[in-house]
């Protein structure tokens, strides 16, 4: 069964390997490109911006012209726009992908009414290898109890403007569970480490693309969980391969484990 889909921020970094990789999958038909109002990529043939055969969908800043044959939205829009898009999605009835991280409140919000309407998958990486991940952080943090202090320390390029990662704190949290303190930041007389605490380290320069690690420190030995990307593409495949599996499922919230046969 071929899915049809639509991507938003056609234009930008991801949208064009989304764009691309959509062109080359059988299994996908590109239905939709979306860019914001104003963008000077509006018109142009979607599959020539990926550096592909030209394809016939070109770039539109219409929600229902974009929308209106597709059974997914797959975005990377961020801001107030990943808000929009939710409402969009749920007008026309579209599951919805969403890799947008660091959003407004208004943004969050707005995800969070469109999983009543509409199957949603949000996540902060799409990288397969990060979902197994977080469930050896979990399987690990169950076996050697709470006598192993958790760290979590991560590396992105020089323009990645949230820190820490929501990949690292999605990781965080699956190993410690949702409620644990976490600790952003240590300098000078920091008092210790409290029962418990998470410290979250953030890194960024050059164009490293992602790395992740979870450090289990006890008494004697220490235990590390990484995981490295060296390519974007692992998002793009991972984004993709949610949207196939979405696609006319019940409205809720979903995640990449139960992609993945996890969760």
């Amino acid at each position: 069964m071929t899915c049809r889909i639509a991507i938003a921020g056609a234009a930008g970094r991801m949208g064009r390997r989304l764009l691309a990789a959509s062109s080359a999958d059988p299994g996908l038909r590109l239905v939709g490109a979306l860019e914001r109002p104003g963008a000077p990529e509006l018109g142009a043939d979607a599959g020539l911006l990926a550096g592909e055969a030209a394809c016939g969908i070109r770039l539109t800043d219409r929600p229902d012209r974009a929308l209106a044959e597709a059974d997914v939205l797959v975005e990377f829009a961020g801001g107030e726009a990943a808000g929009d898009l939710a409402a969009a999605a749920v007008r026309h009835g579209v599951a919805l992908v969403s890799g947008s991280t660091g959003l407004p409140v208004a943004a969050e919000q707005a995800l969070l009414r469109a999983a009543e309407a509409i199957p949603l998958l949000r996540a902060p990486n799409f990288s397969l290898g990060m979902v197994v991940l977080r469930a050896l952080a979990r399987q690990a943090v169950a076996a050697l109890g709470p006598a192993y202090d958790l760290e979590v320390l991560e590396l992105h390029h020089r323009g990645k403007r949230d820190a820490p990662s929501g990949s690292a704190l999605a990781l965080a949290r699956a190993a410690a569970g949702d409620d644990a303190p976490l600790r952003l930041a240590r300098e000078g007389l920091s008092g210790g480490r409290p029962p418990g605490e998470v410290g979250v380290l953030a890194l960024r320069g050059g164009d490293a693309v992602g790395e992740h690690t979870l450090l289990l420190l006890g008494e004697g030995e220490r235990l590390e969980l990484t995981h490295r990307a060296s390519s974007r593409e692992i998002f793009v495949q991972g984004a993709l391969r949610a949207a196939c599996w979405l696609a006319g499922r019940a409205p809720g919230r979903y995640t990449l484990e139960q992609v993945l046969g996890l969760g």
